[in-house]
């Protein structure tokens, strides 16, 4: 019976889908959307563990959505949603988790602001975070660019995220981050910079650090069909106990058009990292994507993710690859299904696993 309850959901929200009511306008400049999502994914490894255990699993999200400042310099939105997740065999995994995020910028061509804050109720795993753990996240952070001259601009932001894990063995953390960048316009669609970031980590489990990285860099368009973001530069983690580490780091982000239709999206960084049991980490990663629009209706997604983990004394080779599709019915609704591959290997066979999840999802925005 508990199964027939989310395929009913997912029948009336068709129905509703085809006949739904407009957007609500709430005073001048404001509209407030009702979202949600409906999807079955079926995991072999719902704990990333080395023995594995499979279940299906059905997912309720329903939420709403408030956008403000449509076509004006300052503009955001305030979003809340609550997501329901039911186990067909493991029910006492089954939880109903919170989350709400609000974000906002400004511009005015000469100076740019931006705020966001968001909490959210966490329950899932990753190559750190093994178990289905839950916790509770919350973010904050503010980020501005001035114009200095025609040529010159500076920009500056802060970070701040706390995580209270439920579990005792992993620590609780406070992690702010305070980045500053100095750009020179160097052609008229290309900047180069000069940065310092500053990050502060402390924890309840493991030792405490503050990492600085020194970088240069370049962002824009450098070509018709070629932009993005590169910050390379030295990284420097020091410890509350023990001695200080330098690597060279780096973060990029790029996308190319390979076709009309057709867009490449590429990256990757080297930085230090703490997990929540309290190791030290190098991580070196790259990334790959790519997205196809078949048709006005239809578009094909995938991508590549490598990451080596070096930590204790050994390193880890995570990697992950995504195969996806999406149709979009209307403005209001699509359909989207998707196969993604995890696999972790180590010298030590604990640590070892492989991941195979199949989902199809439905969701609304009106």
């Amino acid at each position: 019976m508990k199964n027939k309850i989310p395929f009913a959901i997912f029948s009336a929200l068709l129905a509703t889908g085809s006949h739904a009511a407009p957007f609500m306008a709430v005073g001048d400049g404001a509209e407030l959307f009702v979202t949600g999502t409906l999807g079955v994914r079926a995991d072999d490894n719902i704990f990333l563990d080395r023995k594995a255990t499979s279940d299906t699993v059905f997912d309720i999200n329903p939420g709403l959505e408030l956008t403000f400042g449509k076509d004006a310099q300052l503009k955001g939105a305030l979003s809340a949603t609550v997501a329901f997740a039911n186990y067909s065999s493991n029910t006492n995994l089954n939880t109903v988790l919170f989350s709400s995020d609000f974000g906002s910028k400004y511009d005015d061509g000469k100076l740019k602001l931006g705020f966001n804050l968001g909490f959210h109720e966490v329950n899932q795993n990753s190559v750190d975070i093994r178990g289905l753990n839950r916790r509770d996240v919350f973010t904050s952070g503010g980020n501005t660019e001035v114009e200095i001259s025609q040529i010159t601009s500076v920009g500056a932001g802060i970070s701040f995220q706390h995580e209270n894990f439920k579990r005792k063995t992993f620590g609780d953390t406070d992690t702010l981050t305070v980045p500053i960048d100095f750009f020179y316009k160097w052609t008229e669609k290309v900047d180069l910079s000069f940065g310092y970031q500053y990050r502060d980590y402390q924890t309840t489990v493991g030792q405490d650090s503050n990492d600085h990285f020194f970088n240069l860099g370049a962002r824009g368009e450098f070509t018709p069909k070629f932009n993005g973001k590169i910050q390379i530069g030295l990284s420097t983690r020091k410890l509350a106990k023990g001695s200080d580490e330098t690597l060279l780091g780096f973060t990029s982000n790029f996308n190319y058009e390979l076709t009309a239709k057709t867009s490449l999206q590429f990256g990757g960084s080297n930085d230090f990292g703490t997990t929540p049991s309290g190791a030290q980490q190098k991580n070196l990663s790259a990334n790959v994507a790519a997205t196809t629009k078949l048709t006005e209706d239809w578009s094909v997604n995938a991508g590549l993710s490598w990451r080596a983990i070096d930590s204790l004394g050994h390193t880890d080779d995570y990697i992950e690859g995504t195969l996806g599709a999406t149709y979009v019915m209307n403005a209001n609704v699509r359909f989207v299904g998707s196969y993604v591959y995890r696999n972790n290997s180590s010298p030590l066979s604990t640590s070892e696993f492989s991941n195979n999840a199949f989902s199809v999802s439905a969701s609304i925005r009106y």
